[in-house]
């Protein structure tokens, strides 16, 4: 008997959805970043084992959408909704329970769901204890799970979990598959994830990467991209005194791109100013959105 099926991750911005999705893969396909809303799109993980295949994907938080771009990831998690086998609820074990079931709640779903108490290493086992007491009354999710998705721990049971609710079918990609993502737009990821590492604030909400080149040479790999940008100002933040800041974004990026592609990579970064990408449809249409 073999089981396959689509197993969607929900949750509040920074609940640990992508940090969970790269656990369980074993590959960095999510970017990570302490700044909450980070995943604008959703980022499908397949996993193959003897006996089953589970196709993972990984929506943005749930937010209020405020500009176009917020409504275009807000589409992405209602699309997600739509075609799920499985849902996994996940929340931090220190955030508000109360308002986090009821933004499960409010998701009205169809399909069985799995609650996930993630950051569990942030709690006495006294204060866990109290916290399965109050989700196990509220009795919606077939099974509760305890995990820390950065150590790695409770990754087994949630497992067993989920491949228990899966349905029976043939698999959907072949053995080797990781992501349905092109390499290219999991190159323009790892960029903006070192946007999101090395500038404050506004900075990262404000940019999205384009690869204009991917072009496999003999010994390395050329690519050459762009960071939009909506300001002068933020260009100029971007660059950095003499090109330092944009040439320390490009040295850990590449490092990082090396290591997921196993090649030499020869990075060329290039920043764009467009006014208002985030609200312009045609933009968002280009760059992927």
């Amino acid at each position: 008997m073999h089981k396959a099926g689509f197993v969607n991750i929900f949750g509040k911005p920074n609940a640990g959805k992508s940090t969970l999705l790269n656990a369980i893969i074993g590959e960095k396909l999510a970017i990570i970043s302490p700044k909450v809303q980070t995943t604008r799109h959703r980022i499908t993980g397949v996993l193959t084992e003897p006996g089953y295949q589970i196709v993972f994907s990984d929506t943005p938080g749930i937010i209020d959408p405020k500009y176009k771009l917020h409504e275009k990831m807000m589409g992405a998690v209602k699309s997600a909704l739509e075609d799920a086998d499985v849902a996994l609820l996940i929340m931090d074990c220190r955030d508000n329970l109360e308002e986090n079931l009821q933004l499960f709640e409010a998701l009205k779903l169809k399909v069985p769901s799995i609650l996930i108490l993630n950051k569990m290493d942030n709690l006495t086992k006294e204060e866990m204890d109290a916290l399965l007491a109050r989700v196990n009354e509220w009795g919606k999710a077939k099974a509760v799970v305890p995990i820390s998705a950065r150590q790695q721990k409770g990754l087994k049971e949630l497992m067993t979990e989920i491949v228990a609710l899966l349905p029976e079918a043939n698999a959907f990609y072949p053995d080797d598959t990781l992501t349905d993502k092109s390499t290219r737009f999991l190159v323009a990821e790892m960029i903006r994830e070192k946007i999101f590492q090395l500038f404050e604030e506004e900075i990262p909400y404000h940019t999205t990467v384009i690869v204009t080149q991917y072009q496999e040479k003999e010994t390395l790999t050329k690519i050459t991209a762009e960071i939009i940008v909506t300001r002068d100002t933020q260009k100029g933040i971007i660059l950095g005194e003499k090109g330092k800041s944009i040439r320390e974004l490009g040295t850990l990026a590449r490092l990082e791109i090396e290591k997921f592609i196993e090649r030499k990579v020869f990075l060329e970064l290039f920043v764009k100013v467009r006014n208002k990408w985030r609200d312009n449809d045609l933009f968002l249409k280009e760059y992927g959105y």
